[in-house]
């Protein structure tokens, strides 16, 4: 190896969002990551959504995308709309239907 062009080989700690705190070496003195062998879905056989910084909701916005509990509240709404509107074209029509007999 030439002298003085490789950066320097340190322990390093690699600290997880779990808390796991892994022992290594590196050319950087501290690494931090999301998720780790201890945490991750793969190596614990457990389901765990990892959602972080909002990408879930951010990708939504970005696509035009709605979240299923948004979309039945829109559903609900319009239905409630419709039959609102029904109603009135209903009192509507009994209030003129005397008057077209006379």
């Amino acid at each position: 190896m030439k002298k003085g062009i490789h950066p320097k080989y340190v322990r390093t700690k690699v600290v997880c969002l779990c808390g796991n705190v892994i022992e290594t070496r590196s050319t950087v003195p501290e690494i931090r990551v999301e998720i780790c062998s201890s945490c991750h879905p793969y190596f614990t056989g457990k389901q765990k959504l990892v959602d972080t910084a909002g990408r879930v909701e951010r990708f939504r916005r970005k696509y035009g995308l709605k979240a299923k509990e948004e979309e039945a509240v829109q559903e609900q709404e319009a239905v409630q709309e419709q039959e609102a509107v029904q109603e009135q074209e209903t009192v509507q029509e009994e209030e003129k239907g005397p008057e077209q007999d006379k």
